[in-house]
């Protein structure tokens, strides 16, 4: 008995500080709410804030690409000043000019014609930037996707949690059991050394579980990049998400999903890219060109003031290139190849969609049983593990069988915990699939 009591000891001695440890950390968490995990991640995450930058940037350039349409325009102004000797025909003649020259000029170029090419290189800019546009809605959904699996994890090591601290109670229940048995002598000792090490078993549980709670809670606080710890609200714990979309209107959904029509926007680019290569290296390029200077010696921006020179050039030029050492047969081939490799993902991308979303359905619904099957399969060992241990009290049952009960109530409720992970990423996958909520 002295034996039994020192194990009892050791156990509680070793396992409390970590279990009061761990509570405390666990404790000082700020609870948040999905939605706004999902924007505060959205916000600071870097892939998203790159997804953005590149929205503007593309603004840009799609204004850049339409802008070519109008002519360029551009000032200058110079001075200089000469003093010294000149050496002609071997004789030294000092500078005998004016020291200081002055100048200023105007230049404007217009493209008069060039095929095409500007009007499919603006089309290219378009397409690129709604490929920007969905790139950026697969990025919020791609985050999006990781901060739910984060605060799932958070629920699922919750939970895990809880069910280790229900097995503490039932290890408690039946080392009471076992040393009231043990004490009038209706059980040997071994049964005792057992129940204590099952109730350190279950402690031990208990603490992975909640060391699994602060890395969850640590993992989470990264993604939406929280100057304290935050974890998941305690309500969610038994929530399952729903799924109220037909299986119609979600295979229509993912037809149209941001990553299909990324692919489409980029197949448009490339394609107006061919287009514009070609126009801009077969086909003739005019330019109408302005060039109006003036040079004086007398001060800057001299625009007809003061003695000086003035001169004013209109041109107009075309040019072909006759042959650039296959440059244009190599730059032609390229962009027919993209357009070709574009096509390609846009059919594979069409493909996966279905796919993907064949296999996230399935392990949704597979999910979704599972919770309902493990909920009563929980019930049921919850009355057995109660049967036996009472039955064990009495002295009708070995503490076997007691053990036995305790690992199925266990291993339930782990089956349940899982399938409510699966359930809860799976239909968050299926909303990041489809570029959309569905509540």
């Amino acid at each position: 008995m002295r034996l039994f009591r020192n194990c009892i000891a050791v156990v509680a001695i070793m396992l409390s500080p970590a279990l009061a440890a761990a509570q405390q950390q666990g404790d000082r968490a700020r609870p948040i709410s999905l939605d706004e995990a999902v924007r505060l991640a959205q916000l600071n995450s870097p892939v998203t804030v790159t997804a953005r930058n590149a929205l503007r940037t593309g603004r840009l350039a799609e204004m850049n690409a339409l802008g070519q349409y109008l002519p360029s325009v551009s000032v200058s102004s110079y001075a200089y000043n000469t003093s010294g000797a000149t050496l002609f025909q071997g004789q030294v003649y000092p500078y005998n000019g004016p020291p200081w020259n002055f100048g200023d000029g105007v230049n404007a170029g217009l493209l008069l014609l060039d095929g095409g090419q500007r009007w499919f290189g603006y089309r290219a800019a378009q397409a690129n930037q709604r490929s920007y546009a969905e790139n950026e809605t697969l990025q919020r959904y791609g985050v999006g996707l990781a901060v739910k699996q984060q605060y799932y994890t958070v629920l699922q090591a919750r939970e895990l949690e809880a069910a280790g601290a229900s097995a503490v109670e039932a290890a408690q229940v039946t080392l009471n059991y076992a040393s009231a048995r043990v004490k009038v002598g209706a059980a040997v000792r071994t049964d005792s050394l057992k129940a204590a090490v099952q109730m350190g078993t279950a402690r031990l549980a208990l603490i992975n579980a909640r060391a699994s709670l602060r890395d969850a809670n640590a993992a989470l606080t990264r993604l939406v990049a929280s100057n304290v710890q935050v974890t998941a609200i305690a309500a969610d714990t038994n929530d399952v998400p729903r799924l109220d979309v037909d299986d119609a209107t979600l295979t229509r959904m993912a037809d149209e999903g941001p990553a299909v029509r990324q692919a489409v926007a980029a197949f448009e680019a490339s394609k107006a890219t061919r287009r514009s290569t070609i126009t801009g290296t077969y086909i003739p390029q005019i330019r109408l060109g302005y060039n109006y200077g003036i040079s004086t010696t007398s001060s800057y921006f001299n625009w007809g003031g003061g003695p000086g020179s003035s001169n004013t050039q209109y041109t107009l030029s075309a040019s072909y290139p006759i042959f650039n050492n296959f440059a244009r047969e190599l730059t032609a081939m390229q962009s027919a190849v993209a357009e070709d490799n574009a096509e390609a993902n846009l059919r594979d991308a069409r493909f996966n969609a279905r796919a993907n979303l064949a296999t996230l359905l399935d392990q949704y619904r597979t999910a979704i049983e599972t919770i309902n099957l493990q909920q009563l399969q929980i019930a049921a060992a919850q009355e057995d593990l109660t049967a036996t241990q009472t039955r064990y009290g009495l002295g009708a049952a070995a503490y076997l069988d007691v053990l036995t009960s305790q690992t199925v109530l266990d291993a339930q409720r782990t089956a349940l915990i899982n399938a409510r992970f699966t359930a809860r990423t799976a239909k968050a996958a299926i909303e990041a699939f489809v570029g959309r909520d569905l509540k």
